[in-house]
């Protein structure tokens, strides 16, 4: 254990899962480009339940590089938790968050940093390429940002995770209640003056993307349920055009009625009973996912627990991120 950390100028966020082949190479590339910002700063590691080694590369970094913190959660509570117990651990009077697969280079840093002190509360590094991102995932990115864009407003298109926080826009995120985190979309949200800073995705320097469709559909709809009612909305909307239609075929049947050209109306039964079943079982999907948001919520269990830190001033079981 160290001693209480004085407060840097600025303070690296990055989680870690089974990322321990390539961590040394990333510390050393992070350390040089803070360097050549001139600030103090400190490195915090959050290691989301890895499966590696990836821990004891933590530990042997805090030992031989200074300003390089690790945090270990008790499992793997996903990026989000990982992030926010990085954010509510850090003292930095800003706050960077990146991952540590190098797919965020870190010689951005000095570009945040400075575009901080011209007076920016949220540096964003958005994507001017996708490099090693699959078609399928592209157009799965594509569509997710458009309906997140539509649906509440905040435009996400090209957006990543990595960005500088200043610490009023990190105490704000840190305020909110929610037990659902979704730090890209709630850290656009917050408002403040913003500047984009576009870059070229790097490759991975170890192993292979741990995303999946299902994961990224689960990230999508966790996104989308934790930050809107709008699909509940929708639901409703679709309920009115099938009233509509419903009445217009309704007038219909009764006018062939009454012209006596009435037929067996077998296929527009089946057609009435398939769009009907339809509506009714994806309004219940929508329902039930929101349910699940209200539970999660009601419960009010941490959203990460530390196992380990090799700080002073993280509780060992505490959700820091929670008022």
């Amino acid at each position: 254990m160290t001693a209480p950390r004085e407060a840097p100028t600025i303070s690296v966020v990055s989680p870690v899962h089974n990322e321990g082949a390539g961590l040394r190479k990333f510390l050393d590339r992070t350390v040089t480009a803070l360097q050549s910002t001139g600030v103090t700063y400190e490195i915090l590691l959050v290691d989301d339940g890895s499966t590696d080694d990836s821990w004891d590369q933590v530990l042997a970094a805090h030992r031989t590089i200074p300003g390089v913190q690790g945090i270990q959660l008790s499992r793997n509570f996903g990026k989000e938790s990982a992030m926010l117990a990085g954010l509510a651990t850090a003292r930095g009077e800003a706050v960077v968050v990146m991952d540590s697969d190098l797919q965020h280079p870190p010689e951005l840093l000095p570009q945040l940093v400075a575009a901080w002190r011209r007076g920016a509360d949220v540096v964003e590094a958005v994507k001017r390429t996708r490099t090693g991102q699959g078609l399928l995932n592209r157009a799965y990115s594509r569509l997710f940002n458009r309906t997140f864009h539509r649906l509440t407003g905040v435009n996400l298109t090209d957006a990543t995770d990595y960005r500088l926080l200043s610490r009023r826009t990190v105490n704000v995120l840190l305020q909110l209640p929610e037990r659902t985190f979704f730090f890209r979309g709630t850290s656009t949200w917050i408002g403040f003056r913003r500047e984009q800073i576009p870059f070229d995705v790097s490759p991975r320097v170890a192993g292979a993307s741990r995303w999946r469709f299902r994961s990224l559909v689960r990230y999508a709809v966790n996104g989308i349920t934790s930050f809107t009612a709008a699909p509940l909305h929708l639901v409703t909307l679709g309920a009115l055009l099938f009233g509509a239609f419903a009445v217009v075929l309704g007038a219909q049947t009764i006018w062939r009625f009454l012209q006596g050209d009435a037929v067996t109306g077998f296929p527009t039964v089946i057609l009435l009973l398939l769009i009907q079943g339809t509506l009714i079982l994806l309004g219940l999907g929508i329902v039930g996912e929101y349910l699940a948001r209200i539970h999660d919520e009601v419960k009010r269990r941490p959203r990460f627990v530390v196992a380990r830190s090799t700080l002073t001033d993280v509780h060992d079981g505490a959700d820091e991120g929670t008022p």
